[in-house]
């Protein structure tokens, strides 16, 4: 057998933001459990991310918020693997500098938005279509691919000190029903993933502030989250343990977003 049709037989998930923190967290669960996976980010990475699965991964250069970039990630993905079943659209960025909304600027909010929303708007249109010339012309046998959003509890959080950020993923969801819906036809689901307060680089600097907090009760489930808990949320979804949906909200948020008295 060639290494072409090898490839065919092995699910590919896509994992943009992918050498740290959350994303870092979903591509490791993808490789522990025998994927594939393509990992994009800005910078190459400065070490092997997984030493274990160093042959199982491959890591492509992308800036999300360019087309030609978008273009080229996903044509590398189809050159090396021949195939693509899941697409975690997890890269995003907050603000560079947090301002009120009556100060933010028009380059902040161009560049937040750019990466955060219009990147993974055309690269979802431009993955699917891939999807459906995969489901119509090669014929690989139990094809299900799948469409998961990372956005984040500010899609319905108010922050006013970085406005452009809570845009951006309340954007992500709406964007997550529109291709739910139209992709309804083709089989093909959309779930959005909606993150908490999750222990990474991003949120380093507010460790000590949420360490209080959940102390305090903030969460129900009095702990931070991590990068793995997406990761399982991911690889639930990739091998259909949630079948009967789509256009789904997964909050994965420690019980954040109930209301309590």
């Amino acid at each position: 057998m060639d290494q072409s049709n090898q490839f065919l037989k092995q699910k590919v998930a896509l994992v943009t933001g992918g050498t740290r923190g959350i994303g870092k967290g979903i591509a490791k669960k993808f490789l522990e459990n025998g994927y594939k996976v393509i990992i994009c980010a800005r910078s190459k990475p400065q070490q092997v991310l997984f030493p274990s699965y160093e042959k199982n991964y491959e890591f492509i250069p992308c800036d999300i918020s360019k087309s030609q970039s978008r273009t080229k990630l996903i044509q590398e993905t189809m050159k090396k693997f021949r195939r693509l079943d899941i697409l975690v659209n997890n890269a995003g960025i907050a603000p560079p500098q947090r301002l009120d909304i009556l100060e933010t600027t028009q380059e902040s909010y161009d560049l937040v938005m750019n990466v955060n929303l219009k990147g993974p708007f055309f690269l979802t249109q431009k993955a699917v279509k891939e999807m459906l010339r995969l489901k119509d012309e090669a014929k690989i046998e139990q094809y299900n691919p799948k469409i998961i959003n990372i956005s984040s509890m500010s899609a319905y959080t108010s922050s006013p000190s970085r406005g452009e950020y809570c845009l951006s993923k309340a954007g992500m969801s709406m964007m997550t029903k529109l291709f739910a819906d139209r992709l309804s036809e083709y089989g093909i689901p959309v779930f959005e993933i909606r993150p908490g307060i999750i222990k990474t680089s991003m949120t380093k600097p507010v460790e000590e502030k949420y360490d209080k907090k959940i102390a305090e009760g903030l969460l129900p489930i009095k702990r931070w989250g991590y990068p793995e808990d997406i990761g399982k949320t991911c690889y639930a979804i990739a091998e259909d343990m949630i079948p009967y949906a789509t256009g789904e909200v997964i909050n994965i948020d420690g019980g954040f977003h109930l209301r309590r008295l």
